[in-house]
């Protein structure tokens, strides 16, 4: 057991530990051991302090964090607090006193984006707006929920310089949204939060609840709140004032979600007598890796002064690799990878970090070529598939009666005859409510009701067995009653997978209840909802292939930062707004500060993205890192005249391998070469089990006689 020790910190953090009562402000670079002080300082209000558990509110960003800090509190002192994300801590609250609100109850569920979009395109469709008014009110309605805005008061101060009419239709369209949800007992990703400050604002005995208990809150990621997040934190701490929080504004990379590191400063306007720290001493990452973080992030105006240092040694240089185009990017990382694992690195040490999503599919095939297990992030995720949606909404449906978003996608799936026409009918038909509709006396004169009689009757069988079955043999049982198994028993690829996704789901329901004592199906769907895309990055025996974005908080030995080309990273739509480069800027200090041991940074002269090939220009990064003259300056893995070939008259890469050679690499065994691209670089081998693209300059190839 990790017992708790002061002495393992070091004398900043030992400074920020004593400060335990009033406003403190700790600014933490990347790798600096925030975690560390959070879990010791849980441990010592409780041990030291004699402060009680329920006493004591942390908040995180991520269900990742959440989990870490709680594992280390309960290892350090046996003892529980109430740790969280602020979603996750808002439902735990909603859950409790959302029958305030006129409309609600607390099997309210949690609707995706996805779910969101399609809202907003029926409301438009039906007040005659156009495709492209879909985004602008979904811009509208992201503007009033991340600033806690009124709806009104929101589009009167735009009507004053805009066109009225237009913002008119906009307002009607956002009040029809909100009035969908609040028919359906739902809620999106941003009412967690609005609806528990409209609580907190609207009913002092809520509020006076909370801000009575927590004598101690602390949050972690503090550049990372909104103006909704940092209102409820002022309202948390409103009768104790003994707020703890811990922020690095150089790692603020969530400001298009409305985040806003602003909030670090307006801490030291808002309270009195704010104690500040600065932890800058590095844990996680080498001297050199340190410099190049340093040397970019310090471009950047609007941030405090801090640098970051580490006791650690210089450690390797830094590698840029100046490709041809993105398929030498993606083989050159490859090979590295495969060159370093033969010298006993696994591949979940590396993580190949992007921009832009769009960067992805060289380096899968490229990792693919070589036989390399990879996992992408910051894609498609498990629980948005398909087949697992279809799920979730069934179990939803059993949930919260009054969810027709969710009703209204598996009431046709099996196929039961029952299409946009009949849907529109039962609505009108139903006058309410869709389900409760279903399942009262009147709808057996409908003339949908033979069609959706097995539908009915199988809820009505499966609703008495909610609260007797475990969730697990519940959700075997749904996927049955309602012939789901059945639906995807085909032979072909595409419903195998599907059912090895089912079966993955069930899995996962199996697991929530093992570890949630008293779970209910009402909290497996908001843990779904809350799910980040962290939460899919486990260390498993796979290369990471992500964003920026989904990595920020995680580490790895070995980081490839791709695609530094001007308007890739940092994105076009930045060259012209300071605001937006610095947070370009932000987003390559959180990429190189992944790295522990090792970084490569890559970019290419052509590259083709969006259906065509651009020539491109080196990254104004490469040059903020202090990679000006790279010969001089770091390892080039590659040189210009040995195989860069340009449109002019260079010569071709020459590996003395010509098609129909027999070759042995170490890995893969023998093979024949059966085609070699025209520069020369990349060979196609075809090997006994299998087809592989290796660069013939970096492969370890031995030609055989024969």
């Amino acid at each position: 057991m990790n017992k708790y020790d002061i002495n393992s910190l070091n004398e900043e953090q030992k400074k920020a530990l004593y400060a335990t009562d009033g406003v403190v402000l700790v600014t933490a670079g990347a790798g600096s051991g925030k975690t560390r002080l959070l879990t010791h300082r849980i441990c010592y209000l409780l041990t030291e302090k004699h402060v009680s558990p329920y006493n004591i509110l942390a908040i995180t960003f991520t269900n990742k964090a959440t989990n870490e800090m709680k594992e280390r509190v309960h290892e350090m002192c046996n003892l529980n607090v109430w740790i969280s994300t602020f979603h996750s801590m808002c439902v735990r609250i909603l859950r409790q006193e959302i029958d305030f609100l006129d409309g609600y109850d607390k099997n309210f569920t949690i609707i995706s984006e996805s779910d969101r979009d399609r809202i907003v395109k029926e409301i438009c469709k039906e007040l005659e707006l156009e495709d492209d008014d879909i985004s602008k009110i979904e811009h509208h309605i992201d503007n009033i929920k991340n600033g806690g805005l009124d709806i009104e008061n929101y589009f009167a101060e735009l009507m004053r310089y805009g066109n009225a009419n237009m913002l008119k239709k906009y307002q009607t369209a956002v009040f029809k949204y909100e009035e969908r949800l609040r028919a359906n007992n739902s809620l999106d990703f941003d009412d967690l939060l609005n609806k528990t400050l409209f609580l907190f604002q609207n009913y002092p005995e809520v509020l006076n609840r909370y801000a009575n208990r927590f004598q101690y809150v602390l949050v972690d990621e503090f550049q990372d709140t909104n103006l909704v997040q940092y209102k409820l934190i002022k309202m948390l701490v409103s009768v104790h004032h003994n707020l703890f929080v811990v922020g690095d504004e150089d790692q603020c990379i969530y400001s298009w979600r409305g985040a806003n590191f602003h909030n670090i400063f307006n801490l030291k306007k808002d309270f009195d007598n704010v104690q500040v720290f600065k932890l800058e001493r590095n844990y996680r990452s080498s001297k050199n890796i340190l410099n190049l973080a340093n040397n970019v992030i310090s471009n950047n105006k609007e941030r405090l002064e801090k640098k970051l240092w580490t006791e650690k040694d210089d450690g390797l240089p830094p590698v840029v690799y100046s490709a041809f185009d993105e398929r030498d990017e993606a083989l050159f990382i490859a090979n590295e990878i495969e060159k370093l694992c033969d010298e006993g690195y696994s591949y979940s040490d590396f993580a190949v970090l992007m921009r832009l999503n769009a960067l992805s599919r060289p380096i899968e095939e490229g990792l693919l070529a070589y036989n390399i297990p990879y996992r992408i992030y910051g894609g498609q995720k498990f629980f948005e598939r398909a087949e697992i949606k279809i799920l979730l909404a069934y179990i939803s449906i059993f949930v919260n009666k009054k969810d027709d978003i969710s009703l209204l996608k598996v009431i046709n799936f099996p196929k039961r005859g029952i299409g946009d026409v009949a849907i529109s009918n039962l609505k009108t038909e139903a006058e309410g409510s869709v389900l409760d509709y279903l399942l009262s006396e009147k709808f057996k004169f409908s003339k949908y009701y033979k069609k959706l009689e097995n539908f009915v009757e199988t809820y009505r069988k499966l609703s008495e067995k909610l609260f007797t079955l475990s969730l697990y043999d519940f959700a075997k049982n749904l996927i049955k009653d309602f012939h789901i198994d059945i639906e995807y028993a085909g032979k072909d690829e595409e419903s195998i997978n599907r059912m090895r996704n089912i079966d993955s789901f069930l899995s996962s329901v199996k697991e929530f209840e093992a570890e949630n004592e008293n779970a209910t199906f009402s909290d497996y769907l908001a843990g779904v909802m809350l799910r980040s895309d962290q939460d899919e990055i486990s260390d498993d025996g796979y290369v990471s292939v992500s964003t920026v974005h989904a990595v920020k908080g995680l580490e790895f030995r070995v980081v490839f930062v791709i695609g530094l080309e001007e308007g890739i990273f940092p994105l076009s739509r930045a060259m012209n707004m300071p605001s937006e480069m610095e947070e370009e800027r932000r987003l390559m200090y959180v990429a190189i500060t992944r790295a522990e041991e090792k970084i490569y940074l890559t970019h290419a002269t052509k590259r083709y993205m969006y259906g065509k090939s651009n020539y491109e220009t080196d990254s104004r990064f490469l040059k903020e890192l202090g990679i000006v003259d790279k010969k001089a300056k770091v390892e080039t893995n590659r040189k210009k005249d040995d195989f860069f070939v340009d449109e002019k008259d260079e010569e071709p890469f020459d590996s003395g391998l010509k098609v129909g050679d027999i070759v042995f690499h170490n890995r893969f065994g023998e093979g024949k070469v059966i085609d070699i691209s025209d520069d020369g670089i990349v060979g196609k081998i075809d090997f006994s089990d299998s087809v592989k693209e290796l660069m013939l300059n970096m492969a370890k190839l031995e030609k055989l006689e024969g």
